[in-house]
């Protein structure tokens, strides 16, 4: 004896039953599912929701030159309707065209063209390179004292294990 699978019976994620088709069971009626007055023949149909997640949608750019055109037909514009008419048939916002219009009062296609988008480079500081070279320059000099310092310092522990007297620069100063 086979089993036929019932997939009705238990709801599937996602899916919904087909537009249009009647239900097998009348609302309200608190019968059983197929005996209602007009069930289809094969039960209910499932339509299964697509899974697949739609691409990112892109930003859309418009040259100066598409800008200036569309600007041109708004401002021909004078009946009552007819920019709301033009914005849809372009698939536009009446922001588009007031940010255009301050656009081309800016200047022309130079306010019109498309601007760079996120953080503005920093301008480059003429004497940075030369601040680069000092401090470079520093650094090494303070590592030819510190070897110097050391020098001194290992010169004054020989002299006192030695027993050698070191002039002081208080001694020549009052030699002299």
């Amino acid at each position: 004896m086979s089993q036929q699978t019932n997939l009705t019976s238990a709801p599937v994620p996602g899916a919904t039953e087909a537009p249009g088709r009647e239900r097998s069971e009348s609302p309200g009626s608190g019968g059983e599912p197929g005996t209602g007055a007009a069930a289809p023949a094969g039960g209910p149909v499932l339509v299964v929701a697509d899974p697949e997640v739609p691409e990112k949608a892109r930003r859309r750019r418009f040259t100066a030159e598409y800008k200036l055109r569309v600007l041109e037909q708004a401002d021909a514009c004078t009946e009552p309707g007819k920019i709301g008419e033009l914005l849809r048939r372009e698939g536009l916002y009446s922001s588009h065209l007031s940010a255009w219009r301050r656009q081309r009062r800016e200047g022309s296609l130079r306010g019109l063209g498309p601007r760079k988008r996120g953080r503005k480079p920093r301008p480059k500081n003429p004497l940075a390179k030369k601040v680069t070279q000092l401090e470079r320059e520093n650094r090494a000099l303070q590592e030819r004292l510190r070897q110097a310092e050391v020098i001194i310092d290992v010169q004054k522990k020989v002299s006192q294990i030695l027993g050698i007297p070191l002039a002081t620069p208080e001694d020549t100063e009052s030699s002299s």
